[in-house]
């Protein structure tokens, strides 16, 4: 009576613990998600804030074709070419800002860019932190065995997070 009570309550324990594990991974897979939308949002201000950039009056029009051509590819560009496309837009916002004089005739619309900037950089972080964190979870042994992350894709990070802003 008291083994097949002591098993019954270890059974329990196990099961609860279990339970406690994939609501824990699927916290952590929603912290994923929602840090993805942020960092979507962010960047599609940012590609705004380019465009925004691309019509001032002081701009050429082969700069105004190349940062339009770079803010719209940003913000249309699918899941598997976003990288690339996230990438020359930082290329071309960079290369805009140490070449030209435009920061100086235009101070209020560069420092929206900064600030709009230096948040991306904080969402990438966040993202890849949440990222690394459901990795982690992910590799362990019980939640392997188990299967606790159902049939939830794995996250992943982008390449263009990795690139300097």
């Amino acid at each position: 009576m008291k083994t097949s009570l002591a098993l019954l309550v270890i059974f329990l324990l196990f099961a609860w613990y279990l339970s406690f594990s994939a609501t824990r991974l699927d916290r952590l897979h929603h912290r994923v998600e929602t840090s993805w939308a942020n960092l979507d949002a962010t960047l599609q201000r940012r590609a705004a804030i380019s465009l925004e950039i691309a019509h001032l009056p002081e701009i050429d029009p082969a700069t105004n074709l190349i940062l339009t051509g770079a803010a719209y590819g940003a913000r249309e560009a699918q899941i598997f070419e976003r990288s690339d496309q996230e990438s020359g837009l930082s290329g071309t916002l960079n290369l805009l800002q140490s070449e030209s004089d435009l920061p100086e005739l235009h101070p209020e619309i560069f420092a929206k860019l900064e600030d709009v900037t230096e948040r991306v950089r904080v969402a990438i972080a966040i993202h890849i932190e949440a990222v690394a964190a459901t990795k982690a979870l992910r590799e362990k042994l019980v939640f392997r065995l188990f299967r606790l992350a159902g049939t939830a894709p794995l996250p992943v990070k982008y390449a263009f997070e990795d690139d300097l802003l």
